[in-house]
């Protein structure tokens, strides 16, 4: 910093409040900084400031699956609000496998870092990391009962009116393709699909709940037996990776969608809206789940929240296209 100080022709106090954003100085002065720390290839040392202010502006994102969409969005909005409050994030991505997210738990707690937002597989990892001092926001789902921050979409109100849209088509066989029901993510879009049963005084088989794993190979062997064993006329997806398997297999029969069954499915990605018919969806703001996490730990990091748990729930929203239309006669 003496050396980048020399260079700009100011003091190092002055250096370190240009390159840090803390403290002021004017944006000429800070221009001219950062040239001549461009100039002589000056980096700062965030590891050896956070040392010497016993404090790190390092945020842990530890999420399941960096190719699905739904799990990038996520991480970009986080992102952003981390950025703009001159934070970094250190992204790991443990594969949904329990062992790899203890180890990355265990690699971000060795990082010093204030707090980590989690996508938790197992109820232990934010405990572990709770324990350990560190604030935790569990993103999209939480699993038992916990202490912990939670940002999640209203699963319960998005998969209601996702099924009312097709009740009011006059569907009255639909199946749900749906992989888990442990999670409160998919524990919420199960509930709103019986409570629309309900709500619009329509029987419900509960055989036409088909229970299948997070794979679309598999999601696309279940939509078939579904087909081969019941008669339905419209399919639900609960997430995007179980509506690839579903359309698959119904492009694979030349079932013509929406005339002869209609598709729809629980999380926005940008596919469903490329392929046609386009499908219909629940768009669970995903980016703004992202920022909203960000914010939650943020401020818990700051201690501007009091201790009580907080549950954040982002509104999901309706999305029609074309994939469907009324009930075939």
């Amino acid at each position: 910093m003496q050396d980048v100080a020399r260079e700009a022709g100011v003091s190092p106090s002055t250096v370190s409040r240009a390159l840090h954003t803390r403290g002021y100085a004017s944006p000429a002065v800070r221009a001219r900084v950062r040239a001549a720390a461009e100039r002589i290839g000056y980096v700062a040392d965030h590891n050896a400031r956070n040392l010497r202010s016993r404090t790190s502006t390092s945020i842990g994102v530890l999420i399941s699956d960096l190719r699905n969409p739904f799990y990038a969005d996520l991480a970009a909005g986080i992102e952003e609000e981390l950025r703009a409050a001159e934070y970094q994030m250190v992204l790991v991505n443990d594969n949904a496998d329990p062992a790899e997210e203890m180890q990355a738990a265990e690699t971000l707690l060795a990082m010093r870092v204030p707090g980590v937002i989690v996508t938790p597989v197992t109820a232990k990892c934010p405990q572990v990391l709770q324990d350990n001092g560190v604030h935790v926001v569990c993103a999209d789902r939480e699993l038992g009962r916990s202490n912990g921050d939670v940002v999640l979409s209203d699963n319960k109100a998005g998969a209601r009116e996702l099924t009312e849209h097709l009740l009011n088509l006059g569907h009255t066989r639909i199946g749900l393709l749906i992989d888990e029901t442990k999670w409160s993510t998919g524990a919420g879009r199960l509930a709103g699909f019986r409570a629309a049963h309900l709500d619009n005084f329509v029987d419900l088989d509960e055989d036409l709940v088909a229970y299948t794993s997070f794979d679309a190979g598999a999601a696309r062997q279940t939509t078939r037996k579904l087909l081969n064993d019941h008669e339905v006329t419209a399919i639900i997806s609960a997430n995007n990776v179980l509506a690839q398997g579903a359309l698959t297999e119904l492009k694979e029969r030349r079932l013509k969608i929406p005339r002869q069954i209609s598709l729809a499915a629980y999380d926005d990605v940008p596919w469903m809206s490329l392929v046609q018919p386009a499908l219909t969806t629940v768009d669970q703001s995903t980016v703004e789940m992202g920022r909203s996490c960000a914010r939650l730990v943020l401020a818990r990091i700051r201690g501007e929240l009091p201790p009580r748990r907080r549950i954040v729930r982002v509104p999901a929203r309706l999305i029609v296209r074309g994939s469907t239309g009324p009930a075939p006669r």
